[in-house]
């Protein structure tokens, strides 16, 4: 089961965040289809939000087709997006890891790590476009 959590320097609204992470695990093959999130009443009383923030995000994810809400027993995933298998993201991860570890010895913070990854995957995306 998914575990929620909020950034409040992501420039997201909180069911923006929401909605993301489950967006993220569906399509990273952490959520499946059949998988239940977790219940409204957890979310808030794990992240102190409010309980129509996380409804937002359920009812967006429902309408996007990915979940669907079964009245009195939770919300559940209907359909998932991942494109790739773990036998392919496995090994991307560990790429990933080790980059990190590196940027973080050469005395990056993380909010520079991030930086220079979105900077380097927007550039890349632009040439792949050109």
């Amino acid at each position: 089961m998914i575990e929620f959590h909020l950034d409040g320097r992501s420039g997201l609204s909180p069911y923006q965040q929401l909605v993301q992470q489950v967006r993220h695990a569906l399509r990273l093959g952490l959520l499946n289809e059949g998988d239940q999130l977790p219940k409204v009443k957890d979310v808030v009383a794990t992240l102190a939000i409010n309980p129509n923030t996380v409804l937002k995000a359920y009812r967006e994810l429902e309408h996007d087709g990915l979940v669907a809400a079964r009245p009195g027993v939770g919300t559940f995933v209907t359909a998932t997006l991942n494109g790739a298998t773990f036998a392919v993201l496995a090994p991307l991860r560990q790429d990933i890891q080790r980059w990190v570890a590196k940027a973080r010895r050469a005395g990056l913070d993380d909010e520079s790590i991030e930086a220079l990854f979105m900077s380097t995957f927007r550039n890349a995306a632009r040439e792949d476009i050109a």
